[in-house]
């Protein structure tokens, strides 16, 4: 019988098997990263902030690299420029990804995590916009407050030990990857300055000569690597922000698999890529980004100028109003209803964890305000108590539901028939149900014999005195 046209879907449902092996995978990754970007975080500021900090301006701001290719950079710059580059590609494969093969592919299944993004991201603009006029501050920092560091987030999540439900995952991981696109749109849009037209053309025929080495399914990381390296060395030069070529190459790589692939090419470099982005690439870009003073009066100037008051509030109550009401918003206007084992304090919890902004949001802080030292320090200083609010709120309404998500988690991890293939993912499956029969059959045999052997030794025995 046909399903009724008016059947409503569920938001934050059970994934399917493939796509939750793939999260499971994915995320495994991003936390060990996310702890090691925890890790060089910490490093940075106690670096920064004991008597050896000079020395901590002093390995950052060292100058390497060839000058007649306009690449004599300090190493921050390199950090920020180069290993960042890695990050956004790995990024540039996650949204071609769940573009073709993930939550995106379906526009109707898109609408949720696509608007939650957006308005997570325009809630921040607004808030730290409305907090830096009423305050007569600099309107430069818009941007700062807009991006979600998922491998912070799940650091996070490592941390505290929640076991989310892997749709809550999914949902952060979608959000996250639409995000870091917006994100890609207004670095390259508002950020940048002046225009090489010669080397931005290079930079296009390179991408070009990627693309269709792709295409005609030439291989070999000899050839990649180096033609890889020269597209960012142009996009560097050009003036666009370097970053953007490697979500470029990115997007060129192929997802979807063919009937006698395991995993595509996009998967397979993304599996091979996404250690080195997570577990070197960001944790340094970390340390050389991170290392801000903290002084009593420093951390006061957070919450009493307007720009970085904006910065605060608009990674604590922007992202989670943003995320939040746009979620509720388009499952309010659409036929998605919530999964009935979860709650919209779960949703709140997950928007809350949205507002952990490290990475990119240095970045932009670092862009925004290139012009003034004292000024991209305090943004930082507030990127880092935003996050930390953030985290400890998400931390607490997560603890909150903390054993329905363990029970959660058990349920969608349970193997009984010990396949490899979770029970939930079986029930339309008649061998299943035989495999299962016949085991409740032997246990029924065991229990009967052991029944039989028991009313004799009761039979034989002299009996109560």
């Amino acid at each position: 019988m046909a399903a009724p046209k008016n059947r409503r879907s569920v938001f934050l449902g059970r994934l399917p098997l493939p796509e939750r092996n793939y999260l499971a995978d994915a995320l495994r990754t991003e936390t060990v990263g996310g702890v090691l970007l925890l890790v060089a975080a910490v490093a940075a500021l106690l670096w920064a902030n004991t008597p050896i900090r000079e020395s901590y301006e002093t390995v950052r701001s060292f100058h390497i690299g060839p000058s007649g290719l306009g690449l004599n950079l300090s190493l921050q710059h390199w950090a920020a420029d180069g290993l960042l580059a890695v990050f956004f590609f790995v990024a540039g494969i996650e949204l071609k990804r769940e573009l073709v093969a993930g939550e995106l592919r379906d526009p109707k299944a898109a609408i949720l995590p696509v608007v939650a993004a957006v308005c997570g991201m325009a809630v921040p603009a607004l808030v730290y916009f409305t907090v830096a006029s009423a305050g007569h501050g600099s309107l430069a920092g818009w941007a700062v407050p807009t991006a979600t560091d998922i491998a912070f987030a799940l650091a996070v999540l490592a941390v505290i030990g929640t076991s989310l439900p892997s749709a809550l995952r999914a949902f952060l991981l979608t959000l996250a990857v639409v995000d870091d696109l917006f994100a890609i749109l207004i670095i390259a849009i508002f950020f940048t300055s002046t225009l090489n037209f010669a080397a931005l053309g290079f930079a296009v025929l390179g991408l070009a000569v990627f693309w269709l080495l792709l295409r005609k399914g030439v291989r070999g990381w000899y050839v990649y690597v180096p033609l890889a390296f020269v597209n960012w060395a142009l996009m560097y030069n050009s003036g666009v922000h370097a970053t953007i070529a490697g979500v470029a190459m990115g997007l060129m790589l192929r997802c979807t698999r063919r009937d006698d692939e395991k995993s595509s090419p996009g998967e397979h470099i993304e599996h091979l890529v996404r250690p080195l982005s997570a577990g070197l690439a960001v944790p340094l870009f970390a340390l050389f980004s991170a290392g801000v003073a903290l002084s009593g009066g420093a951390l006061s100037d957070v919450f009493s100028r307007p720009e970085t008051l904006g910065v605060v509030l608009g990674l604590v109550l922007g992202k989670a109003i943003g995320v939040f009401g746009g979620t509720w918003l388009a499952a309010r206007f659409t036929r998605a209803e919530l999964n009935p084992d979860l709650k919209w304090p779960d949703v709140l919890a997950v928007a809350s964890l949205a507002g952990i902004g490290f990475t990119v949001s240095l970045l932009i802080g670092e862009l925004a305000f290139a012009d003034d030292a004292v000024l991209v320090g305090e943004i930082k200083a507030a990127v880092l108590v935003g996050s930390l609010i953030a985290a400890i709120l998400a931390s607490t309404l997560l603890k909150l539901r903390d054993n329905k998500y363990k029970k959660l988690c058990e349920e969608e991890d349970r193997d009984d028939d010990e396949d490899g293939i979770p029970d939930v993912y079986e029930q339309d499956n008649p061998d299943y149900h035989l495999r299962m029969a016949a085991r409740y059959e032997a246990k029924a045999a065991a229990h009967r014999k052991l029944a039989e052997v028991a009313s004799e030794r009761t039979t034989q025995g002299d009996g109560p005195a």
